[in-house]
């Protein structure tokens, strides 16, 4: 049986995090079934209200796995990985970067496929799935990257993706699920911000606030989606749902710096805004991912509406590692973030009350304060 649902997104904060490496202790090794590298989850009794969803991004398959004994604890419906959810991918200048078979993804998968925490959690939770980059191919990597298919083929294949899945004979990974009954229906849209993404605007100083990698591209023919996703989008938007899920693997609402985001495409990021607000997407709560912190943002004057995106990143390979490294004290500016970005290991978490009509959403940083916003549908 099949389990997991799936597509793509991400770009990492501050380059490469890394923190404790995990021992043979949390490996499966030879009591692995199926293919080497296929992780199969749990199945959802999609015609159930869901009540809990359990959310997170960043996840480097060669360090500590311990995470998922802290999400299992919350009894999570399901969990919907945001992106990176395995660091298989290569820069151009490696002598690897040119195999068409892409052994280095693989092999990061297989790491992820032997790790027992995991197989333990998805045992019990289903699973929804996007991507990123880092399990793209190429670290900020767009339409341009040559084994796109290839890339696509092992996430599929990885994830356990049914044969007859839209994804199989389409290009892209992005889909969409109807969750529960009538009156109690969750739409969770995941977009793939990789596949069909156009070319950036590299920036002309590198690592000065607020063009650390680009500046703003304003070519209207650099898409972030490509135009059979949109118009799917658009045909989205229009099912009617209690309450809408976006998944976009990268920031939408995110200012203040020059890193991977919709707003390196503001002529796109506009549309998506338009889409929402034409559609009458009142009821829709953004989750995004690959920035290696944690925060919520919020604007009110875009979609006609209350529009709030939770980021949650890393479930791993928190940017706090590196800053205390680098001996990095800078926040970066967020003129629409609450408060400042949650820099340890953090998840998401969001509890659906269908009888006040509210979700609550909780960024969970184990040993820390959880910070909470409550959205009204």
């Amino acid at each position: 049986m099949r389990y997991v649902k799936t597509i793509s997104l991400a770009a990492i904060l501050i380059g490469a995090c890394s923190v404790v490496v995990t021992t043979g202790e949390d490996s499966i090794g030879s009591t692995q079934k199926a293919s080497s590298m296929t992780m199969t989850s749990a199945a959802l009794d999609m015609s159930s209200p869901l009540s809990s969803l359990a959310f997170g991004s960043c996840l480097k398959e060669k360090d500590d796995q311990s995470i998922w004994n802290t999400i299992s604890a919350e009894n999570p419906d399901a969990f919907v990985f945001l992106g990176d959810n395995v660091y298989g991918d290569l820069y151009p200048d490696d002598p690897r970067f040119n195999l068409p078979e892409m052994p280095a993804m693989k092999a990061s998968y297989e790491k992820l496929a032997d790790s027992r925490a995991f197989a333990n959690f998805r045992a019990k939770t289903p699973l929804f799935v996007a991507w990123d980059d880092h399990d793209y191919g190429v670290n900020d990597g767009g339409a341009e990257y040559p084994f796109k298919d290839r890339a696509k083929e092992l996430f599929l294949d990885a994830w356990d993706i049914p044969t007859d899945d839209a994804r199989r004979k389409r290009a892209g990974v992005y889909t969409s699920e109807m969750i529960g009954p009538a009156g109690q229906t969750v739409q969770l849209i995941l977009l793939d911000t990789r596949y069909f993404r156009g070319p950036l605007t590299e920036t002309d100083e590198k690592n000065a606030p607020l063009k650390e990698r680009y500046l703003q591209n304003f070519d209207p023919s650099s898409t972030m989606l490509g135009d059979d996703q949109w118009a799917w989008l658009d045909g989205e938007l229009k099912k009617p749902a209690d309450l809408r899920i976006l998944v976009s693997s990268i920031q939408v609402i995110a200012e203040g710096h020059g890193w991977e985001a919709w707003r390196t495409l503001p002529l796109q990021r506009q549309k998506l805004y338009d889409l929402l607000k034409d559609n009458g997407a009142s009821n829709t709560i953004i989750i995004s991912g690959d920035r290696h912190s944690g925060a919520f943002y919020e604007r009110s004057d875009v979609t006609g509406a209350r529009l709030l995106e939770m980021t949650t990143s890393s479930l791993n390979a928190p940017v706090s590692v590196w800053r205390a490294r680098s001996g990095e004290t800078r926040i970066e500016p967020g003129p629409y973030r609450d408060g400042d970005p949650q820099m340890e290991v953090n998840y998401g978490m969001m509890d659906i009350d269908w009888t006040k009509r509210q979700a609550k959403l909780r960024l969970v940083s184990p040993g820390l304060e959880t910070r909470t916003k409550i959205f009204d549908f």
